[in-house]
């Protein structure tokens, strides 16, 4: 059988007959057959008249909590422990300052917009990670297990992927918020299928592959780039099958999900070998690059939903060292892929996403964690929910806008306070959903895909 496995911890399904073989389970969703995600997904679509925009959306997911104020929202005229190091810089949209370590986003400023008055109030990681990911609260460090499904699990339910043969929903390299994997990325009450596909591995490395596709006769991933091995097997599937009258009987949605395996799509979007090498240093030749590149050939491919995970924001002490290292990266990969989309005719059909769970502290520590001054390292910052951003652009979204405002210091917002469910509601109106979408949950209640939000209508 097709096997899709999501790491040590979970378990799949197994013993199916030689009749269900291009059955696949996907992410931990147990005996759930992807033909069936398919049907549903279509159903789901037609039910509520949501197919009216072909689009896609990239997330890039800064884990840990990137600091507003060294990144998008610098405040040069603070006192020194609240501006930090960084000085801002003019970008092509007047009017509009960045991070000086976002010199190559300055350069293409017109193409996303900020969204600089978010809060949520919360300084847990796990009630952030929660309320950026699902809209809601109810969760804590204490009490970590998701409640609700997350927005790219809503989305893919609610519309599918974009063409028959690739996961709608994938995550590169993992899915992981706050170190729960899946986490808050994941169906919740939806069902496993509506979890993400993970990719594993690191896309910078030249043998990269997907390796948590399992295929009969010992095949895998890597191997599929083998057109012989390939071709030889599924060659003998396939007779074995027309000789029985058995493929002729499948359905469209059974024959996607073998198409997932078999077919040419998803094994060409993984291939990182076949960009150009010039487009792979534009984009940074590291993990989080390379990560994104692969969002960008998925959604080219004709996935949904793509989440790119960054992780290790959480600066309590050395500041000045971890954004040296991971704010020219952030450039690099954000600058790369909207100039791509752009190139490739792809700007207004995928939306770009950059956030992470809350933001750090206006007021810089003195590097102690509660110890002696810098016995812990150089200064840092701590956890901050009452101010923070997100950009946004491409899918409809207009480009070169700032919405909202922080205060002198950057405590809160002053003008314009906007919500997760604000960012919510403007993102199934770009991917033409209906706002009043809703899914039963536990225990059999419809229960809307956006508790309170409005769409920004400066964006749109």
């Amino acid at each position: 059988m097709f096997r899709i496995d999501g790491g040590k911890t979970n378990t799949y399904c197994d013993g199916l007959s030689r009749r269900n073989f291009v059955q696949l389970g996907v992410a931990g969703m147990a005996s759930v057959p992807l033909s069936g995600v398919l049907r549903a997904q279509a159903a789901t679509a037609e039910r509520h008249g949501t197919s009216t925009r072909d689009r896609s959306v990239i997330m890039i997911w800064l884990d840990g909590g990137p600091s507003h104020l060294d990144l998008y929202d610098l405040k040069p005229q603070a006192a020194a422990e609240v501006r930090g190091i960084w000085h801002p810089i003019s970008t092509n949209v007047p009017g509009i300052e960045i991070s000086e370590l976002f010199p190559r986003q300055a350069q293409v400023a017109d193409k996303f917009s900020i969204v600089r008055s978010l809060y949520h109030d919360t300084g847990d990681h796990f009630t952030g990670g929660h309320y950026m990911l699902t809209g809601r609260g109810g969760v804590s460090g204490g009490a970590t297990a998701g409640r609700n499904p997350s927005i790219g699990s809503m989305i893919t339910k609610a519309i599918g992927a974009r063409r028959p043969g690739m996961p709608s929903y994938v995550s590169v390299p993992v899915a992981s918020s706050i170190g729960l994997r899946p986490g808050y990325f994941g169906g919740n009450y939806l069902g496993f299928q509506h979890n993400p596909f993970e990719t594993d591995g690191d896309p910078n490395k030249d043998d990269f592959s997907v390796k948590n596709v399992k295929l009969p006769d010992g095949l895998s991933v890597g191997r599929l780039n083998d057109r012989r091995g390939l071709l030889a097997s599924v060659d003998r599937m396939r007779r074995s099958i027309d000789a029985s009258g058995e493929f002729d009987s499948l359905d469209t949605f059974q024959r996607q999900a073998y198409d997932f395996v078999s077919g040419p799509e998803a094994r060409e979007a993984f291939d990182l070998t076949k960009e150009d090498d010039k487009l792979r240093e534009r984009y940074g030749r590291n993990t989080w690059g390379q990560s994104t590149l692969l969002a960008r050939r998925l959604v080219e491919a004709g996935s949904r939903f793509v989440t790119v995970h960054c992780g290790g924001w959480d600066h309590h002490w050395n500041l000045e060292s971890g954004m040296n290292n991971y704010l020219p990266q952030v450039d690099a990969l954000v600058a790369g892929l909207l100039t791509d989309l752009d190139e490739r005719g792809m700007w207004d059909d995928t939306l770009v996403m950059v956030c992470g769970e809350f933001s750090r502290t206006p007021r810089m520590n003195d590097g102690g964690n509660g110890g002696p001054p810098g016995s812990m390292g150089t200064p840092g910052r701590d956890h901050w929910g009452s101010a923070m951003f997100c950009v946004m652009g491409g899918g409809g979204v207009r480009g070169g806008v700032v919405v909202g405002a922080t205060d002198a210091k950057g405590e809160r917002p002053a003008e314009r306070p906007v919500t997760c469910g604000d960012i919510h509601a403007t993102m199934l109106h770009v991917m033409g959903i209906d706002q009043d979408l809703s899914f039963i949950d536990h225990a059999g209640r419809p229960t809307p895909a956006i508790e309170k939000g409005s769409v920004i209508h400066e964006l749109v």
